[in-house]
């Protein structure tokens, strides 16, 4: 449960930080997340076979 609340907390505070970050600051910023995930989800998965 308190993992539950902490996990809660830091999603809160995170998207009330992208929520005042200006607009051309955020989109490359989620964009590299994004890219981010997506090579190592291809990586994690090809490392599975």
């Amino acid at each position: 449960m308190l993992f539950l609340v902490a996990a809660f907390l830091l999603l809160g505070v995170l998207l009330g930080a992208a929520a005042h970050t200006p607009l051309p600051v955020l989109i490359p910023a989620a964009s590299a997340i994004a890219v981010w995930l997506l090579v190592f989800a291809i990586r994690e998965h090809t490392k599975e076979r």
